[in-house]
């Protein structure tokens, strides 16, 4: 008989649980009475552009009664017709029923727009979008108030053919001998201008046709999809004449390249985009008062045009949070002056396979703390390797004047050389970060420190004093090590540093002269 009774007490007890539900009362909400309290009273969703949705935002309603209580109706104030949509507690929807809140406890509601506005907007370039989210109605009416600032801008995309398929260009055959096509469209003459009344947003790469150039306004602002970037072709230049700002939050005329999402919590997320890719043969590319950030590889410098002129000029520009490299050159031709680069998943500057390069009064670091990191903030090489080939260049000369080098590894210069060809390079003046746990490094004829055919005038591994390295605030202070290192040769060809500021007397290293930090 017992064991009877054990065998059939687990069903007993489901029926026992079932009489239990069965009795049960269901809970009974009461009526909203009009006395919700909600986390803000206000939401302000971040900037976007038209046509593009918003991240997630969200507030919680409170019931503080000790009554369960239903809502009878929470919805946008313009229904249907809302650029806003919601999520109440897990469902979605512009307007909802019935939406119920247990005593003392709590509901989500997400909110998100989708700028899909096809009023033309006349002159003004941006406009507050607003709505309500209603909760109950007549004397019981509660709202939180929606906010999003839409910005009009021009969008630039490849076309999308009635097959399904999507615009691209033609990067040339691989060694396989197939096409390599990438997602893109070339600019036409009438798009050869960027300027500054709009920003613009690019879908894919927008491509500089051979033999024109592109020309980019003082105030420009160019926003860059997933996997986007600008494209110079052969014979093809693009001109970036940004100009120094009065307002260093703003940045009023300075030219600026970064993704598409406008929320703070993207502003320094690496890798959002692709690259500005000046290819092989490309020809006088100019970058004045320009920042790049957030991109895969910032700027991707392929090969020289064989003339005697470089194929790249840089003043005056920042590179920062490049998921990949920030400055990637291959048998190139570059002057820099007043160039500024940092956290970089990889290097900071990688002058590949050669080339011939020149560096003044530039600081170029790397404090990426988003990964490991393998490479250093420079690295110099005079060759490839590939799976399959190893390609050889001659180093025919890379000068680094007045520059600070650093970063949050011990070692932040390293050399991958071919003894096959040339390998010239010469630091002077120069605040190095060269302090190896493996000493046998410093054996290696690169780092002859005494040889004045390489270095001159360094000082290693003595502290820069950065403002702030992952703000990317790379303005050192009145104690820095770099303050007066310089020689009045490079800093009377280079006299302003990247602010305007005089350097002529005394110059510091690298990009800033030193200023007095304030001590809060």
């Amino acid at each position: 008989m017992i064991k009877l009774l054990k065998s059939y007490c687990p069903f007993l007890l489901v029926i026992m649980v079932l009489a239990m539900s069965s009795c049960r009362e269901d809970f009974e909400f009461e009526p909203s009475s009009g006395n919700l309290e909600f986390s803000t009273d206000t939401l302000f969703l971040d900037t976007v552009f038209t046509n593009i949705g918003s991240s997630t935002f969200q507030f919680k309603v409170y019931n503080r009664s000790d009554d369960d209580i239903s809502i009878p109706s929470v919805g946008l104030a313009e229904g249907e017709s809302s650029k806003y949509r919601l999520n109440v507690d897990g469902v979605p929807g512009k307007t909802l029923q019935n939406v119920e809140i247990l005593a003392n406890d709590s509901i989500f509601v997400f909110v998100e727009v989708t700028a899909d506005i096809e009023e033309v907007i006349a002159q003004d370039t941006q406009f507050l979008l607003t709505d309500e989210v209603e909760f109950d109605s007549g004397d019981q009416l509660q709202k939180v108030d929606l906010v999003t600032l839409i910005q009009d801008a021009v969008f630039l995309f490849p076309e999308r053919f009635e097959d399904g398929t999507t615009e691209t260009i033609s990067l040339g055959m691989n060694e396989e001998g197939d096409e390599v096509l990438i997602d893109g469209f070339i600019l036409d003459d009438s798009e050869l201008v960027f300027t500054n009344e709009k920003p613009y947003v690019i879908y894919g790469y927008a491509g500089v046709p051979s033999g024109q150039t592109l020309q980019i306004q003082a105030g420009a602002r160019l926003h860059f999809h997933d996997n986007s970037g600008i494209i110079v072709a052969q014979d093809a230049s693009l001109h970036v004449n940004g100009q120094l700002s009065s307002d260093p939050e703003s940045l009023e005329n300075e030219v600026i390249f970064e993704g598409d999402r406008l929320e703070p919590e993207f502003s320094e997320v690496p890798g959002q985009w692709g690259t500005i890719w000046l290819t092989a043969g490309s020809t006088d590319n100019q970058f004045n008062y320009a920042t790049i950030k957030n991109a895969t590889v910032g700027i991707l410098m392929d090969s020289n045009d064989g003339s005697n002129t470089p194929t790249l000029t840089l003043k005056n520009t920042q590179i920062y949070n490049s998921s990949n490299v920030g400055l990637l050159a291959r048998t190139a031709f570059i002057e820099a002056e007043n160039f500024v680069v940092n956290n970089s998943g990889q290097a900071s500057v990688n002058l590949s396979l050669g080339g011939q390069y020149s560096f003044k009064h530039s600081t170029i670091a790397n404090y990426w703390q988003n990964s490991f990191r393998q490479f250093p903030a420079l690295l110099i090489e005079n060759q490839l390797e590939t799976q399959d080939n190893l390609f050889l260049a001659d180093l025919v000369e890379a000068t680094f004047s007045n520059c600070i080098i650093y970063g949050n590894e011990r070692v932040e210069v390293l050399f991958n050389r071919a003894e096959e060809a040339a390998f010239n390079f010469k630091f002077e003046n120069s605040l190095l970060r060269i302090d190896p746990f493996n000493t046998q490094l410093l054996d290696e004829p690169e780092f002859d420190f005494d040889n004045t055919d390489l270095y001159e005038n360094i000082l290693l591994n003595a502290s820069p004093e950065f403002l702030d390295t992952q703000l990317n605030q790379l303005n050192i202070s009145d104690e820095s090590a770099a303050n007066g290192l310089g020689n009045t040769q490079s800093s009377s060809e280079v006299p302003f540093d990247i602010l305007g500021i005089n350097r002529t007397s005394n110059p510091d290293a690298g990009a800033y002269e030193s200023v007095v930090f304030d001590v809060e």
